[in-house]
């Protein structure tokens, strides 16, 4: 036993091994001169980006897609929030416009045309993935950090006492800035060379923050002014961003009142160090460890940026647009990060109000993230937590997540301005799908008339936590079914905090009734095309229709292939047919026409007609055969007792057709016969 877990461990620690990358650790690990490092800007000049220009590039070098989103209209989609690092965990899905707006601005920022003085304000109702958004620039800042194209730099100074002991910058600033203000334009002449405007050019922005100037000023007076000295004194590293470490990562959200303190922000006196150092304005007796210090080089998080205190909020005003913030009892002293902050709906209402906050406002950029108004996109989002289909032992029925999320997005939409529109078929509409008389230019038209939609509605949040209420409460079911989620949105609407009057609420059941509708129209459809699945009988019915419509159109006769007698074509047979597909007596020669007209066009072109390939006939088809064969399976039968064997077997046939083509297992395929029979049956008893 003993050697076998020693042989395991020796495997495992050899598997680790074997999959180090050495080489890329001492890459990582550079510690070089000042000197190695001016050599390294000339041969690679993106390693003195600024902050703004490497989280674009960190965006950008993900890739993009350019697609179509409607006529004359051009997306961009941004790989990056795919989050193809983390399998996908954090993907935002459905937000395209919101992140071109968002990328657009990092890329005018990186350029310098002026928003890199202000504060990025993510805005939108709760659960709309602005949290998201700012974790996976956090996260992918981190990662980039740690490739050659996303490198960062930062300087040291020497231990006189102890060479081999460097003190390093404590906001991990850009070793440039050891470069007097002088010297800098001939400097970066030398640096830039022959770059032409495509190219990118090296910029020194900022000065040397207090503990490296303290420490500059002590060894230029040590060596007598002379700069080239002080520069031996010097080593440069290569840092890696990180959260966890506080090396250019920062996030800060509001406390209570009395628990806020603005040096969480700029750093605080050490107090243990007064005594060494004899002065509380001595750099060496202050730690730059306030969230801005930290975020130097890097991004900063503002969670809920508009509950902060008026003294946070006069820090940020300076940070954003002077790229300065003032530690105390220090002079103001230069960062180089994304501020990057978020908030809701009832907050950024509150901003506006506010005649005090006129000077935030104007130093904001707003980008709007509502939530999805697409159906398949907000599918996704669920689909990234229950995506096998068996979650926690359960099977999660077909369409149980797709019923919750057309809820979910039946609540964000506006009332349709057009009366003879639903508010579901709105909802395809913007899935889609085509409906008569609208056209492309309508949508684009009903999305920019709805201007607050997406910002209002349901919390995908919300959703999520019913879904998983329904994977526990139910027991002693294997699988779950859109009832069962339904159920839970429902009950959850008499406690949900967001909805504070009685009409939201009854507006919201009333939503979860027009999805039940859809929903028992998708399950019947299912259950006519699993009992019409029987591909001879179909093929036959297709045969009989197509001898009959021939001779009809070539006003012949159709022979019978049992008396072998010529007869009138079957014109109940063919309406039959027709009507399934709603096609009126006036327009029934032309339909006839169509098909054959379509079926010699296939001849010439030397092809074989295939039903399946037109799919109005064959859903026609379908029905038709549904229908011949309902009495004789008994469908409704299944909400009695007593099922007789032949007919249980015929049962079990369109049972397995369902586990078969449509996702189905045994329980909640007999579940949706049962439920399916019990419409039917209703229909019978109305019949009568």
């Amino acid at each position: 036993m003993t050697s076998l877990k020693t042989s395991s461990g020796k495997n495992i620690i050899s598997l680790i091994a074997g999959r180090q990358d050495l080489e890329q650790f001492r890459r990582k690990s550079w510690v070089g001169t000042f000197e190695e490092y001016l050599d390294l800007v000339r041969e690679t000049p993106q390693v003195a980006r600024n902050a703004f220009e490497r989280v674009y590039d960190m965006v950008i070098s993900y890739g993009t897609t350019v697609y179509d989103e409607s006529r004359g209209v051009k997306r961009t989609h941004f790989k990056f929030f795919d989050d193809p690092d983390n399998g996908g965990r954090d993907a935002v899905f459905g937000l395209d416009e919101t992140l071109e707006s968002f990328v657009n601005a990092l890329m005018s920022a990186a350029k310098g045309y002026g928003i890199e003085k202000r504060v990025l304000l993510l805005h939108g109702p709760v659960g709309s993935s602005k949290s998201t958004i700012a974790r996976l620039l956090k996260r992918g800042l981190e990662r980039y950090s740690t490739t050659d194209a996303g490198a960062v730099y930062t300087h040291g100074w020497v231990n006189e006492a102890e060479p081999t002991e460097v003190h390093w910058c404590p906001m991990h600033e850009e070793p440039l800035h050891l470069v007097p203000e002088r010297f800098r334009d001939d400097v970066l002449k030398d640096l830039n060379g022959d770059a032409d405007e495509e190219q990118y050019k090296v910029k020194i922005v900022g000065d040397l923050c207090p503990y490296c100037r303290f420490m500059y000023t002590e060894r230029l007076k040590k060596y007598g002014g002379d700069w080239t000295q002080v520069i031996q004194d010097i080593r440069v590293k290569r840092i890696t961003l990180s959260e966890q470490d506080r090396c250019g990562i920062g996030t800060f959200q509001p406390k209570d009142e009395k628990n806020q303190d603005s040096t969480e922000l700029t750093g605080d006196i050490n107090y243990r160090k007064i005594a060494e150092y004899g002065s509380d304005s001595d750099p060496r007796a202050f730690n730059f460890d306030g969230e801005f210090n930290v975020a130097n080089r890097g991004i900063i998080e503002f969670i809920e940026v508009l509950k902060l205190d008026v003294a946070f909020l006069y820090d940020l005003l300076g940070a954003s647009q002077e790229h300065k913030v003032k530690p105390k009892k220090f002079a103001q002293t230069d960062i180089d990060e994304v501020i990057i902050g978020h908030t809701n709906e009832p907050e950024y209402r509150r901003l506006q109000n506010n005649e005090f906050m006129e000077a935030l406002r104007d130093r904001t950029v707003k980008i709007d993230v509502p939530y999805v108004t697409r159906l398949s996109d907000e599918i996704k989002i669920y689909e990234k937590d229950y995506n096998s289909g068996k979650v926690k032992g359960k099977h999660i029925a077909p369409h149980t997540i797709e019923m919750a999320a057309m809820w979910a997005v039946l609540t964000r939409l506006e009332p349709p301005n057009n009366a003879s529109l639903t508010l579901l078929q709105k909802l395809k509409l913007y899935n889609g799908r085509t409906l008569a008389g609208f056209t492309e230019e309508n949508i684009k038209e009903m999305k920019e008339e709805a201007i607050s939609e997406g910002l209002h509605g349901i919390s995908p949040r919300y959703v999520q936590d019913k879904i998983s209420n329904a994977l526990v409460a139910n027991l002693e079911s294997k699988s779950i079914n859109p009832f069962m989620v339904m159920n839970e949105l429902e009950a959850g609407l008499k406690h949900h905090s967001l909805i504070t009057n009685e009409e939201l609420r009854a507006k919201y059941r009333e939503l979860l009734g027009v999805v039940k509708e859809e929903y028992e129209n998708i399950v019947k459809n299912e259950v006519q095309r699993a009992i019409a699945a029987d591909e001879d009988a179909l093929k036959r019915l297709c045969a009989n229709y197509i001898d009959n419509i021939k001779a009809y159109t070539q006003r012949e006769k159709v022979r019978n292939k049992f008396t072998g007698q010529t007869e009138e074509p079957d014109e109940r047979m063919m309406r039959s047919i027709e009507e399934k597909i709603d096609i009126p007596e006036s327009r029934k020669d032309d339909f006839r026409r169509e098909i054959m007209n379509y079926i010699g066009a296939l001849m010439i072109d030397g092809k074989t007609f295939d039903y399946k390939a037109n799919e109005r006939l064959y859903r026609a088809l379908q029905l038709k055969l549904f229908e011949d064969q309902k009495d004789t399976i008994k469908l409704t039968s299944l909400v009695s007792q007593v099922v007789d064997k032949d007919t249980q077997a015929k049962i079990d046939v369109v049972k397995s057709r369902l586990i078969r083509d449509f996702g189905y297992d045994d329980e909640s395929a007999g579940d949706v016969l049962h439920y399916v029979a019990s419409i039917f049956a209703r229909g019978d008893v109305k019949r009568k």
